[in-house]
């Protein structure tokens, strides 16, 4: 199977940053030739008036909380956790679960990611599993673990052994399936949900298989502060003294640092996820991106769950990322193209998949997303820069099409590879079947 994209803004995110007029040819599930290119294939993509970029990446979501959009609005995160999120989660069943995956993915595809790092819940990962390979989508998933902390609802509450034991066997099924497309990463949901020798034994065993650790750290003041009461020590101090920094743990959010965290970070080259919309929705705060940045921390992007912000749009985190800086260290911080780096080749960094994603060259696998440039909020264009059309003027309902693989997942605007009609119906009628068994009815 070939594809040509022609006549479009080739925004390549290669090492030059070349932004090219020209077509983009793709041959099985590689990008072949970029620039001058075969005039035939078996597809022909007509791009004109319109970007091709890297298809994005967002390090941080929770496809299990799909489902949940807007049911825990206007309130902090403990209580957002406890009051809402905990026990919906924990009265998800295997296809709640699943449709709430298909209904993520479907969402995420439409409007330009095409990778994820996802992190589930304590159960039915396998059906969540599922919902991703049929979407098409590129995904690095885990279960979550969580086998301590008072205030977790009976639903959620595991014993270790029984948390190591499941997210092992799943990692041994996942992690590769999908002809590669599917990873798996070990997913202890923070330090107040799970014991020091939950954590520690993740840290061994992710070493061991190869794959990613994806942990939440240091979102909230009253969590960081709690943190020091269980602990005696910070979030990051803490996370670091037992194993969970370096180049392959992503911790997500990040926001209360102090100066020996930010050098943790930086020294031990651990990447962060920087979840904008959702860190002011819950009112935790703002993270010290531009800090971190100059440090040279790796900080990436990803709206994280539904009920967190109420859409998993990347074009809103490059946005927000961009915008929420400046007040904090003025208009220059966080240019228009650092920022749309951070969604695209240094989310591929985070996941150790810059040698294949994240960027237009020749060799990659072919992620690509067409981006429609001539809506009336987009114009006009003539001599606007191709970044700062992309960060300050796209939403994700511009998007047009999406390959994932070589795959067309979207055509046209249209989703091809999840029925939005039966998925829609299927998440309305689990939803009221969830708040049932978990008390909000």
């Amino acid at each position: 199977m070939s594809i040509l994209i022609k006549n479009g803004i080739l925004v390549t995110m290669d090492g030059q940053r070349r932004v090219l007029q020209g077509n983009l040819y793709i041959e099985k599930d590689r990008i072949v030739a970029i620039g001058s290119t075969p005039e035939r294939a078996d597809s022909v993509i007509d791009a004109s008036g319109q970007a091709v970029i890297p298809g994005l990446v967002q390090t941080h979501i929770h496809l299990c909380q799909t489902l949940f959009r807007g049911q825990a609005d206007d309130l902090a995160l403990l209580d957002w956790l406890k009051k809402r999120i905990w026990p919906l989660e924990g009265a998800h069943d295997e296809e709640s679960i699943y449709y709430s995956a298909l209904l993520g993915c479907g969402e995420m595809l439409r409007s330009g990611t095409t990778t994820i790092l996802d992190m589930e819940t304590v159960h039915h990962t396998e059906a969540a599993l599922k919902g991703v390979e049929e979407s098409g989508i590129r995904a690095v998933c885990g279960k979550v673990m969580m086998d301590a902390g008072d205030d977790v609802p009976p639903s959620l509450q595991e014993d270790t052994e029984a948390s190591l034991a499941e997210s092992e066997e799943l990692c041994r099924r996942w992690h590769g399936a999908a002809g590669g497309r599917i990873r798996y990463a070990f997913a202890p949901r923070f330090v107040l949900s799970c014991s020091e020798r939950l954590m520690r034994e993740v840290a061994d065993m992710a070493r061991r298989y190869g794959v990613m650790i994806h942990t939440h750290a240091s979102e909230n003041r009253d969590e960081v502060r709690l943190v020091e009461e269980l602990t005696g020590k910070r979030n990051v101090t803490y996370l670091h003294d037992i194993g969970l920094t370096g180049p392959d743990v992503m911790l997500v959010h990040c926001i209360w640092l102090d100066e020996t965290e930010k050098d943790i970070l930086a020294s031990t080259g651990t990447q962060v996820a920087h979840c904008p919309s959702c860190n002011l929705k819950l009112g935790s705060g703002i993270a010290p991106v531009q800090e971190l940045l100059d440090r040279g921390v790796n900080v990436t992007l990803g709206a994280d769950g539904a009920p967190g912000n109420n859409n998993l749009d990347a074009f809103k985190e490059m946005h927000l990322a961009a915008l929420i800086q400046k007040p904090l260290h003025g208009p220059t911080a966080m240019p228009a193209r650092k920022v749309v780096e951070m969604a695209t080749l240094g989310g591929a960094r985070a996941l150790g998949l810059a040698h294949e994603i994240g960027s237009l060259e020749v060799g990659k696998k072919a992620d690509v997303v067409v981006v429609d440039l001539r809506g009336l909020h987009q114009t006009p264009g003539d001599g606007v820069d191709i970044y700062s059309r992309l960060v300050y003027e796209t939403r994700g309902s511009d998007v047009t099409w999406t390959i994932v693989d070589g795959r067309v997942v979207v055509a046209e605007g249209r989703l091809l590879t999840v029925d939005t009609e039966e998925v829609r119906r299927r998440c309305n009628e689990a939803l009221r079947r969830v708040r049932v068994r978990a008390g909000l009815e």
